[in-house]
């Protein structure tokens, strides 16, 4: 089906994410099960087609922050077990009704949930603990989990899969001491579980950063996230980018200083001897961040490098191709192999999630074979 934007679109390099994927099932012992985050539109990324790709290499979980995004995946035929890291308390009707895993972390949801349950007369349902070793933003501390395992013990409705907790830091070599912390008292408080329960629930604490760097604590599993779309956590080590977001090129005008100034605001000025520009049909509706306007970001053109000119629009953005040779039509890299994802991050002075996380639905996703 055509996208609602013919003249872009993100492109999804299934060569290269099978390469990530490789890599990081490589740092995994034979027993260690792998989860892929397909949150937030798989960071960016498509969801369906993402998830779709996960599944064909073999991972043996994935996991959405929402209902909602879970409840897409379910329509659109894909079979992996699937948690849902924030369920709230109000849509375990349809989180259990799709089959779906939800991710625990306060007696509030697991009241909530039980009672869904009991009303349709099931049990041994299965739920993923979320515990607080040090993140402090959702799950159970130590001083709660005799609270839990009262609860657990006198509710058949639930059965626990999973217990899990989130490493806060793992990317940074400064917090080291900290993330062992982590890992020590997720070790001490998934016991304390597993011994009440009677029997062994799975266990995964690293991310994609964690596995990269703290292999010892790969336990039963572990979750990839940004690793499995390109972004590695160690120095010299270059994944391949999944995620393309290419244009063409809607109109070319040459202008000379008489012809005024260009864009919004009139921010774009013709230096003497004029200037050739384009328009593309991306702008900050499209996840191009206005900050990238007035030549502080570049785009690939041919294998040449071309400067923004002006203010970023909302549908649109304009680029020097001075020098280029260039037509009606020729597509434009933003991002990719040239330039990086992490270039684009770097200048405006965020993280390469919040820049893939940017591209809207419109943008159609395309897998490249």
């Amino acid at each position: 089906m055509p996208g609602q934007n013919d003249f872009s679109r993100l492109e999804l390099d299934l060569r290269g994410c099978r390469s990530n994927y490789d890599y990081f099932r490589g740092l995994l012992r034979e027993d260690t099960r792998m989860l892929v985050l397909v949150k937030a539109n798989a960071y960016g990324h498509g969801a369906v087609e993402f998830a779709s790709m996960m599944q064909s290499f073999g991972a043996d979980y994935l996991a959405v922050a929402l209902p909602v995004e879970g409840l897409e995946l379910r329509a659109a035929g894909i079979s992996l077990p699937i948690m849902v890291l924030t369920c709230g308390t109000d849509f375990f009707e349809e989180i259990t009704d799709a089959r779906l895993e939800p991710g625990i972390p306060n007696l509030y949801a697991l009241e909530a949930l039980c009672s869904v349950l009991r009303a349709s007369g099931r049990s041994g349902y299965p739920i993923h603990l979320k515990l607080d070793t040090g993140m402090h933003r959702l799950g159970f501390v130590g001083s709660e989990l005799p609270a839990l395992l009262d609860f657990l013990a006198e509710h058949p409705e639930v059965k626990v899969k999973s217990v899990y907790s989130h490493l806060a830091a793992a990317e940074d070599p400064s917090q080291d001491t900290f993330t062992t912390g982590q890992a020590k008292e997720f070790i001490a408080m998934a016991n304390r579980i597993e011994a009440a329960l009677g029997y062994a629930p799975m266990r995964h604490l690293l991310n994609s950063a964690g596995v990269e760097r703290f292999p010892q604590y790969q336990m039963d599993m572990v979750r990839v996230g940004i690793g499995m779309y390109g972004i590695s956590a160690l120095p010299g080590v270059k994944l391949s980018p999944v995620a393309s977001l290419k244009v063409k090129i809607l109109q070319i005008k040459e202008l000379q200083p008489g012809d005024g100034t260009i864009g919004y605001g009139r921010r774009g000025l013709i230096p003497e001897g004029g200037l050739r520009i384009a328009t593309i049909p991306v702008g900050y509706a499209d996840g191009i961040n206005r900050h990238l306007g007035c030549g502080a970001a570049s785009f690939s053109l041919g294998g040449k490098r071309v400067p923004t000119v002006g203010n970023i629009c909302m549908d649109m953005c304009m680029i020097d191709i001075s020098g280029v040779d260039a037509a009606v039509g020729d597509t434009v890299t933003i991002f990719g192999e040239d330039p990086r994802v992490e270039e684009i991050a770097g200048i405006l002075g965020t993280i390469p999630y919040e820049i893939l996380t940017s591209v809207p639905r419109r943008i159609e996703r395309i897998v490249i074979k």
